[in-house]
Order: C-alpha cells, then structure tokens, then sequence
C-alpha cells in the first residue's frame, strides 16, 4: 500500500534521506523513529508526493508519487505538523473546501465533518476562522482534514504534537481503528509509548539512513535490551560512533 524504494533525496552535497526502502502493508502501522534532523520528514513528503526525490520511488497504492501526486493524494490522508490552514476560513469550511477537491457528496461531507468535530471535541471552535486559533486547535482540524475522505494509506509526522491527553487518545484509537479496517498507516513519533501501543513494525533512522527495522521485539533482540526506548537509543549511540 505505501512503499519506498531505494528512496534518496539530494540537496547540492548534502543527503537528506539515503537508500531508504520499506513497504507498510494493507492493516499495518509503522513507525519511523529518529532524532531531529534524521529524514523523517523529507521520507513522509516524498511519499505524499509533496516532494521529488533525486533517485528511487515512492508509491501509494501502486501510484508514482513522482509521476501522478495528485492521484496519490487522492489516495492518502497527509498530516504534518507545519501544514499551514486557509487562515479566513473555519474549521468547517475547510473541511467542506477539502471534501469537495475529493470529489464527495455534500451529505457525506457533512455527515464526516460532523463526526469528526465531535470525536475530536472541536464543537467549540469549529466555526471560528483558524487564524484564531490555539496551536492545539489547529492540529485538530488538520487530522480531521486527513481523515475526511476515507483515504486506504494514512502518512502522519508527528501527529500528537500540540495534543491534550484526550485529543492525543482518539487520535491514537483511529489509527488502531484504520489498521482494523485494513488501511496502511506511516507515522513518526517521539514518543516511544504511541510506537509500543500501535506499531507493528518500527523503522530507526540517523543520518538519512535506515540503521534497523523489524518488529519491536526483534529490534529490542537485536540490542540486547527489554524496551523500546532502550533499543532505539542503543542503536543512535552505536551510529553516532559509527560515523
């Protein structure tokens, strides 16, 4: 459903993601997990087709990203945490503005809108212009924006940034949610406990470069050690001392 192949993104000299393959399978979520600066993000923007690569591909559902982003967009629900909103409207404008680029019925616009503001607790300020809003408030509305058309592959960096503990929660039962119901999800997250709870499979990156993947319990093998937490920080200090 989400695959990177041999994934590489140039800038002049420097690489800011390396040879990076993997594939996230329908009913599965998996975790990109690396310091700031590692490549997470450029990784996520090239699948989302927000970004070309300099070699290799990226494909959603079996779409170039390269070749036909629009198609992929179609296709993936995207949320980033410097995704800008249309400042003049409300969050429910946004969402009616974005149903109607996927082409839905007005009814089904209205009926997700509905439930999404509810689950997400945005009834308060869900006709309110986004330039008003809190930082929490607007990543509210832009997970609701990356769920409203049902997309098969969800691309998530960071998604509970700026989150209260309830908010963070529905958030994280949606994704649990969408691998029941056999979507693809791709996430990158700081916090080791949302990566233990969700994932099936992790993915460690430094440098640009993928340094190990695997389930949790075979990355937690490979290093010797019983967490999460403990096996990705043994495997950034064994890089750095690679370097």
């Amino acid at each position: 459903m989400i695959e990177s192949s041999h994934l590489t993104k140039r800038y002049g000299t420097f690489i800011a993601a390396d040879d990076i393959t993997f594939q996230v399978a329908p009913g599965e979520v998996v975790g990109l997990l690396g310091p700031n600066g590692a490549g997470k993000t450029t990784v996520l923007r090239m699948l989302a087709g927000i970004l070309t690569p300099s070699s290799g591909s990226a494909r959603v559902c079996g779409i170039d990203a390269a070749i036909d982003a629009m198609e992929v967009k179609r296709r993936l629900g995207f949320l980033s945490g410097d995704t800008a909103l249309y400042q003049r409207l409300t969050p429910r404008e946004m969402l009616a503005y974005f149903g109607r680029l996927h082409d839905l019925a007005e009814e089904d616009i209205a009926r997700r809108t509905n439930r999404l503001v509810a689950e997400l607790a945005m009834t308060d300020f869900a006709d309110r212009r986004c330039a008003g809003l809190s930082a929490g408030q607007r990543q509210k509305a832009n997970i609701a924006r990356a769920f409203l058309h049902d997309p098969p592959a969800l691309v998530l960096d960071e998604p509970t940034t700026a989150l209260d503990i309830v908010t963070g929660r529905f958030l994280l039962e949606a994704i649990v949610r969408a691998r029941a119901a056999g979507k693809a999800v791709l996430f990158s997250t700081h916090v080791m406990g949302e990566a233990e709870y969700l994932c099936d499979r992790v993915l460690f990156i430094h440098r640009g470069r993928i340094i190990d993947q695997g389930s949790i319990a075979e990355v937690c093998e490979r290093a010797k050690v019983r967490t999460l937490s403990e096996a990705f920080l043994s495997r950034m200090d064994s890089a750095e001392r690679a370097a």
